[in-house]
C-alpha cells in the first residue's frame, strides 16, 4: 500500500508544473507605452471689435462712362442763321424741311427748314432724292442718317423684316420668309438697334419715376459690330441667346430707361446705372430694385450720393506719471498726476 505522503508530494509537483505551464502559455500584458507629452492648446483668435471696411467703398469706385462723359456735349449755336427765301425759279413741290445739312463746317448744320436746301433729282435713277446745300455747296442723299441710307431694298421690305424680328421671329426664319440672306437681316437688325438707341437718347431726358427695376437677360448684338463674332457664328448663337442683356425699367409705366448688351461684370453694372442716371432728372432718386447682383451696390453708390472723406479720429491722450500724485499706498491713483479726490 502506497503511503499517503507520496500522493501529497506528487500532487504538489503536478500543481507547480501546471502553474509554470500556465505562466508560459498565458500572454503577458503589453509594456506600458511612454506617456505622450501634452500638446499645447491652440490660441483662439481674438475677434476684432470693429469690422473691416468693404473693399472698394472707402473711395469712390471708378466709372468709365463718367470719365468719358466729363466733357460737355457740343451745343448748337445760340443765334440761328438767316432764313433763305428762294425768289427765282418755279415753286418747288419738294419739302426739304425735315433734313438738314450734315456738313460740320456749315453754318446751317442742324437747322431744318431754313431754305438752304435744294432738290437735285434722283442720282443713278435711284428711289431717293439728292439734296444740295446752297451755302456750303455739298450734296447728300435725303436718307443720310437713317437705316435706309445706301439700301437698294424697298422701305416696306426693311420695315416688315424689322417688325418680324421685334415680334420674336428668328433671323433664319425671317430671312426664309422674305427671301433675303440671313447676313442681310442681321445687318439691318444691328443698324436699327443703333438708330433706336440714338433716338431714345434724344427723346428720354429729365424723366421722373418712383421705382426702377434692374435685371439681366440673354442676347447677342454688340459683339457683331465690334468684330468679335462673325456673322455666321452670331446667327447661330442668337438662337440660343448666350450673352447678357441689361434692362432698367419703370414698373409702373413699363418705360425702358436703359438697355445694353455685355457680360455680367461690375463695369457693365456701372455702365447701365450711368445710363439711368443720365435719363433721370438731376433731383430724382427713385427706389432701385435688383435681382441680388452685388455689383449693383457699387454702381449705385458711384452715381448717387456725395462721397466725403472723414477726418482721421484723434486718439485720446494718455495720463503721464508724476511725483505729485496721491501718497497713500492703498490708493490706485498714487502713480498718476491726478489726485485721488479729483473724482472720475
Amino acid at each position: 500500500m502506497v503511503p499517503t505522503l507520496f500522493f501529497y508530494q506528487l500532487g504538489l509537483v503536478a500543481l507547480v508544473w501546471v502553474c509554470l505551464m500556465l505562466h508560459w502559455v498565458w500572454p503577458s500584458a503589453c509594456a506600458p507605452a511612454p506617456p505622450t507629452p501634452p500638446q499645447p492648446t491652440p490660441l483662439r483668435r481674438q475677434r476684432r471689435r470693429e469690422p473691416p471696411p468693404f473693399v472698394g467703398l472707402t473711395t469712390k469706385p471708378p466709372c468709365d462712362a463718367c470719365a468719358h462723359s466729363s466733357e460737355p456735349p457740343p451745343q448748337p449755336p445760340a443765334a440761328p442763321p438767316p432764313r433763305l427765301v428762294p425768289t427765282r425759279g418755279r415753286r418747288r413741290h419738294v419739302d426739304p424741311s425735315m433734313p438738314f445739312c450734315p456738313n460740320p463746317d456749315c453754318a446751317y448744320r442742324g437747322w431744318g427748314g431754313w431754305g438752304n436746301l435744294r432738290a437735285n433729282g434722283h442720282p443713278n435713277g435711284g428711289p431717293w432724292r439728292q439734296l444740295l446745300c446752297v451755302v456750303c455747296r455739298r450734296y447728300f442723299l435725303e436718307t443720310l442718317g437713317t437705316i435706309f441710307h445706301g439700301k437698294r431694298a424697298s422701305v416696306d421690305l426693311i420695315v416688315r423684316v424689322i417688325a418680324c424680328l421685334a415680334a420674336g421671329l428668328g433671323i433664319r426664319g425671317t430671312a426664309r420668309g422674305f427671301e433675303v440672306a440671313p447676313n442681310t437681316v442681321l445687318q439691318w437688325l444691328v443698324e436699327a438697334a443703333e438708330k433706336l438707341r440714338a433716338f431714345s437718347r434724344h427723346v428720354l431726358h429729365d424723366v421722373r419715376v418712383r421705382q426702377v427695376q434692374l435685371d439681366e437677360l440673354f442676347a447677342l448684338l454688340s459683339a457683331v459690330k465690334a468684330g468679335e463674332v462673325s456673322e455666321a457664328e452670331a446667327i447661330e448663337r442668337l438662337e440660343r441667346s448666350p450673352q447678357w442683356v441689361w434692362v432698367a425699367m419703370d414698373p409702373e409705366s413699363k418705360l425702358l430707361l436703359a438697355i445694353d448688351v455685355g457680360d455680367r461684370t461690375r463695369a457693365m453694372a456701372q455702365r447701365v446705372v450711368h445710363q439711368v442716371a443720365q435719363v433721370l432728372a438731376p433731383d430724382c432718386a427713385p427706389l432701385f430694385l435688383t435681382d441680388g447682383f452685388r455689383e449693383y451696390l457699387t454702381a449705385l453708390l458711384t452715381h448717387y450720393g456725395q462721397w466725403v472723406q472723414p477726418p482721421p479720429a484723434a486718439r485720446p491722450k494718455a495720463l503721464r506719471p508724476s511725483r505729485a500724485g496721491c501718497r497713500s499706498h492703498s490708493c490706485s491713483m498714487r502713480k498718476w498726476s491726478r489726485p485721488c479726490g479729483a473724482g472720475a
